[in-house]
């Protein structure tokens, strides 16, 4: 008895393992697969022909070339992942709960406590130190419209237009033509990148004001990245597009020198070997001027508003140094 027994545990060990292998990678020979674990290509049709039966697609091809793979299933089999995989999933979902796709939070959170039940303990005590050492935050706005999302993905795929109503920042409602690029996710919102028809330059458009009107239309010629690179150019665009205000100032230092000094968000363009311009956003010229104070060089504006607040700012400051009149109200 318990010498079958002992047969029975070591073929489930096997199955676990070549399955684990058929979801490393697409496609395994059948002398590959033997190989790796210690057994005739017979038993491995053997134990193929026995994942088949509990439901896993494992697709064949005969022949010298031929081999394995697994393919996807109508009904979803149980994954086998090792330990690392299995946290990374476990703590994946939980931070999927944040809302940043709107009704997907709820299946998040489920999923995660269906999993929580078939951790080990060993891996639960991971997931739950990490879950009680972090704190989250509530993300203000609403989150993405997973039935956009969904869609501007089918049509990055097949290179095919976008026509969609859009509001910006201020509320300004435009239509928009675009050939679609990517998506892009930072900071707990999606965004679409783009090429704007109409306005001939490439745009980003945050995906929770995105209302798209009809189904994708004709076919576009995918175009390369922007000019240095999808990242760095979403950077940019957040970096300026969302902000109320927006200026552009010359600072009296070199570029390398300032751009070490800010986030990459912010545009740093050299004019010569000591001065730059920096092109920076804020809510208010306010705002905006206390923040340029902390570069710590020197610099000019063009904006009258942007100056008005420096001159409001300097006589202030003069004030608390003793260096001025009190401002008595």
């Amino acid at each position: 008895m318990s010498g079958i027994l002992g047969t029975m545990l070591d073929t489930s060990a096997r199955l676990l393992r070549l399955l684990s292998l058929l979801q490393a990678r697409p496609d395994w020979t059948g002398p590959q697969l033997a190989e790796r674990l210690a057994v005739t290509t017979r038993t491995v049709r053997n134990d193929v022909e026995r994942l088949r039966r509990l439901g896993y697609p494992v697709h064949g091809t005969p022949g010298v070339a031929g081999g394995y793979r697994l393919g996807a299933g109508t009904a979803l089999p149980p994954l086998i992942l090792d330990d690392d995989e299995a946290v990374a999933v476990a703590i994946g979902l939980r931070s999927a709960a944040d809302g940043s796709v709107a009704g997907l939070d709820e299946a998040a959170r489920r999923a995660s406590v269906k999993l929580d039940q078939v951790l080990p303990s060993r891996l639960r005590h991971r997931v739950e130190a990490v879950h009680d050492a972090v704190v989250s935050l509530p993300r203000p706005g609403p989150g993405a419209d997973p039935r956009v999302l969904t869609a501007v993905a089918g049509a990055v795929r097949a290179s095919e237009r976008l026509r969609f109503d859009y509001e910006a920042f201020d509320g300004t409602a435009s239509v928009r033509t675009v050939e679609p690029h990517k998506l892009a996710h930072t900071q707990g919102r999606w965004y679409l990148v783009g090429w704007d028809i109409d306005r001939d330059d490439w745009r980003t458009f945050r995906a929770d004001r995105v209302r798209l009107r009809s189904t994708p239309g004709p076919r576009f010629a995918p175009r390369g990245d922007p000019e240095g690179g999808l990242a760095a150019f979403v950077a940019r665009g957040l970096g300026t597009a969302t902000w109320r205000y927006q200026a552009r100032v010359t600072v009296h230092a070199p570029a390398e020198r300032v751009a070490g000094r800010l986030p990459p968000a912010v545009v740093v363009t050299a004019l010569d070997d000591r001065t730059c311009a920096v092109e920076a956003g804020s809510d208010s010229p306010h705002a905006l001027v206390l923040w340029l104070g902390m570069i710590d060089e020197d610099f000019e504006v063009d904006d009258p508003a942007l100056a008005g607040h420096l001159r409001t700012l300097a006589r202030r400051y003069a004030r608390a140094a003793g260096d001025g009149p009190a401002d008595v109200r």
